[in-house]
């Protein structure tokens, strides 16, 4: 069976060990050992997302998993469709807000959840612990909402995210916890990561983790890039992807697929003024800093998680990710106005990370020869995003009826500061429960 490694060189351990362990001792996320392959001869056939996730599980997954297992999961957790949309000639937009949370998140969440409720003992019980600048939250709150020996404690920047967001994990109840953090994503990425690095609570909690530093939820977004580069013709028509860049968890699994087989001319990191990768990719060096405020809020990272992966994939080879990945940036006066432009040239409404993205792919077309394939990637429903898009185009976006059902029930939120104390109060007392 396909064994994992940490970044920094622990292991190796199985699959289901890297999956509850999320972060490995050493500090590091976990990687594959040896280099995934979909495998020659053959490409996805079927047009719907569900059937080409199969397709691409089955080959990525083939030595992590019994097959039955593989099968059972995905067709579980990937009953949506992920629709691929020509808006200019050349020119696609991946839809992949057409989950329950309506954000690309519950492709991995949905899988990562029916993942650990199958490889979990009967008797057992554990905490999810995640931190979210947006619509990881929602997805992972949804994806385990009512699974029975899992409590998910999510934490949220008290003033960080939209309220749509919001009310998407502060009205599940049950056995979701919505905690409010007086910080920024990255105090509660930063208190996440000290949650697992400490042991005895750790072990006393079970604590597991949902972000994409847990390599179950980041393989299986490596799917959607597969049905897209098969619905554009595979070999025939190599797409350029353009990724929403924040925690780096996307285009991280992009990369992956690419390494695996998958036909891809290139990649556009798309970031907005939060741009330590952008950064790395032109000085090679990595320069955390303090996140900063934007209407593209779930990519407002200072210190992405995943930039590690990237650099362990590439060797710290800087020069040779570049061949692969450009970094392109843009600001918000940038992303009202191709929210606005795009919707009256086109009538296709764009959520403020897809036109981060789509501005990116504008600057970087430029420089290209003409005639290539494009796919941008649209990570959240735009009407979770209804004051900026609204204003943007001059017209209501309805929300879907999941979204509006947020409104017609109550809150519940724990509200602490952005203290390591106070978190670990927090689980403690509901391990204790």
């Amino acid at each position: 069976m396909q064994s994992f490694q940490s970044t920094r060189g622990y292991g190796p351990v199985d699959f289901r060990e890297a999956l509850f362990q999320g972060l490995a001792p050493d500090g590091g996320l976990y990687v594959p050992r040896d280099l995934m392959r979909l495998g020659t001869g053959s490409v996805p056939t079927d047009p719907a997302f569900p059937g080409s996730a199969l397709w691409a599980a089955e080959r990525l997954l083939r030595d992590m998993l019994p097959e039955d297992l593989i099968r059972t999961i995905t067709t579980e957790s990937l009953d949506f469709d992920v629709p691929l949309v020509e808006i200019d000639d050349g020119v696609h937009v991946l839809e992949l807000f057409h989950g329950p949370s309506l954000a690309f998140k519950d492709v991995g969440a949905r899988f990562m959840a029916r993942a650990m409720a199958a490889l979990t003992e009967e008797g057992e019980r554990r905490t999810v612990l995640v931190a979210t600048s947006g619509d990881t939250g929602g997805a992972v709150a949804a994806a385990f909402h009512g699974i029975e020996g899992f409590r998910v404690v999510v934490l949220f920047p008290r003033d960080g995210i939209s309220e749509r967001q919001r009310r998407q994990m502060t009205t599940l109840g049950g056995n979701v916890d919505a905690v409010s953090v007086a910080g920024t994503f990255d105090d509660c990425q930063r208190l996440a990561k000290g949650a697992f690095a400490d042991a005895a609570l750790k072990a006393k909690c079970r604590l597991t983790s949902a972000n994409s530093i847990n390599v179950g939820r980041l393989l299986p977004q490596a799917f959607y890039y597969v049905h897209a580069a098969a619905r554009l013709g595979w070999e025939a028509r190599p797409p350029m992807f353009v990724v929403p860049s924040g925690n780096l968890g996307n285009l991280c699994a992009g990369l992956l697929a690419h390494q695996a087989g998958m036909p891809a001319a290139g990649f556009v990191a798309a970031c907005n003024p939060n741009r330590p990768f952008i950064d790395y990719l032109e000085s090679g060096e990595v320069r955390p800093r303090p996140s900063i405020p934007t209407l593209s809020n779930a990519m407002d990272v200072g210190d992405p998680s995943n930039l590690e992966r990237i650099r362990w994939m590439y060797d710290d080879d800087v020069s040779r990710l570049r061949q692969d990945v450009t970094g392109v940036a843009s600001n918000d006066p940038e992303t009202r106005a191709c929210i606005g432009e795009v919707y009256r040239r086109t009538g296709h409404v764009l959520d403020p990370h897809a036109a981060v993205a789509w501005t990116a792919m504008e600057k970087a077309r430029a420089s290209r020869a003409p005639g290539a394939s494009w796919v941008v990637l649209a990570t959240a429903h735009p009407a979770k995003f209804p004051e900026v898009v609204e204003e943007s185009t001059g017209t209501h976006v309805a929300p879907p009826d999941t979204l509006a059902a947020t409104f017609e029930r109550a809150e519940t939120v724990t509200a602490i500061d952005a203290d390591a104390h106070a978190l670990a109060d927090l689980l403690m007392d509901g391990a204790t429960a």
